[in-house]
């Protein structure tokens, strides 16, 4: 089986959920075919840099995925005739398409909260609300596929309960970076964690970032720590917002080492979203033993389980009163260990497994 994998929604500025759920996949796809003949694994990349971010593969280049030219991409991959190929978004052309398709859908976020990431060009922006607007454009797009796949069970449950397509729906799941630190090292950690507050993610209204400004009334003595790139006007409306006497810092983008860090000396991880496809800050935590307080939404619950302290989204008392019962030492302890054993019930390994078992089912199919 010819599998190609579509690389081009990696970013090599920094990572977004969608990229780096495309450079995890493809990677562990890559090691799982490795010792397997039957499978010629190739990715799609619109940019060399994007190489970087996978082992050594055979790559083919093809326009950007906001490029007008995207709509003939399915007619230019027949030159290369894969027998399937794997998108990790639903846009992928697929005009003249002589190869079995996956499509990607994460969420559906946007039907409810439709304001589009800033960073896209404004004609994308202005397609994506009037894609948003109505079902059917979704239900178009995932008709093309001949599988769709999605990130989580509750996502999976969301587009089946809209009839967003005829086609099989699978999850070829989010996970974690690693298997995470050993529990000895992160109770270790556990000891010596601090006051610092740290929320990773975007300034998009439904992360709903207000919420735990507000909630640091509540807390003197622990400081807020908003990690992401930010728009001035964002930053000074939620400036505006900060409690008298509230430690609220900016930082404007970090590096991965940088978020590591903080990972590994906060008092939490936060999160007051409202919606949520999967939820990577969080898994990101457990990975370096850091406790989570996050909304109490059916994604976060499907990820975190046990292993996090749930909130109403716009209840802030309630936010910091999660994060004030951290400070008891066993009720911390169970949340560390237990955030260790949710990311590895399910690796990226067991969703390269995932991935290829659909592609072979297809790749069979008459």
């Amino acid at each position: 089986m010819k599998l190609l994998f579509d690389a081009r929604y990696i970013r090599t500025d920094h990572h977004d959920g969608i990229s780096r759920y495309s450079a995890e996949l493809l990677t562990a796809t890559a090691h799982a075919v490795r010792e397997d003949p039957r499978v010629r694994l190739c990715a799609l990349v619109s940019d060399p840099a994007q190489r970087r971010f996978f082992p050594e593969l055979p790559t083919i280049t093809g326009p950007s995925v906001t490029s007008p030219a995207e709509v003939f991409t399915g007619a230019l991959l027949t030159r290369y005739a894969p027998d399937v190929v794997f998108s990790p978004m639903q846009t992928m052309g697929s005009l003249g398409r002589r190869h079995r398709l996956i499509l990607t859908l994460h969420d559906l976020i946007y039907y409810d909260h439709p304001q589009p990431p800033g960073d896209l060009p404004l004609p994308v922006q202005w397609g994506w609300r009037a894609y948003h607007a109505a079902w059917w454009p979704q239900r178009l797009t995932l008709n093309r596929a001949d599988a769709v796949a999605t990130v989580s069970e509750t996502s999976r449950e969301q587009i089946l309960a809209h009839h967003l397509t005829k086609r099989e729906v699978r999850v070829v799941a989010n996970a974690a970076p690693s298997s995470g630190i050993p529990e000895d090292q992160a109770l270790e950690r556990l000891a010596r964690r601090g006051t610092d507050l740290v929320y990773m993610g975007s300034f998009l209204p439904y992360k709903n970032v207000e919420t735990l400004v507000r909630a640091m009334a509540h807390l003197p003595g622990h400081t807020l720590h908003l990690l992401s790139r930010i728009t001035p006007a964002r930053e000074a409306e939620l400036r505006s917002r900060i409690p008298e006497g509230a430690q609220v810092i900016f930082h404007h983008g970090v590096s991965e080492d940088e978020y590591r860090e903080l990972l590994t000396t906060c008092a939490a991880l936060v999160t007051a979203s409202r919606a949520e496809g999967y939820g990577l800050p969080l898994v990101e935590a457990f990975a370096q033993g850091a406790p989570v307080v996050c909304s109490d939404l059916p994604i976060f619950h499907e990820v975190a389980g046990d292993a996090a302290g749930y909130a109403p989204a716009d209840d802030d008392a309630a936010f910091a009163a999660r994060v004030r019962e951290l400070t008891d030492p066993g009720l911390a302890r169970e949340r560390v260990l237990a955030g260790l054993h949710r990311i590895r019930e399910h690796t990226w390994a067991d969703s390269a497994r995932e991935l290829l078992d659909l592609a072979w089912e297809l790749h069979r199919r008459d």
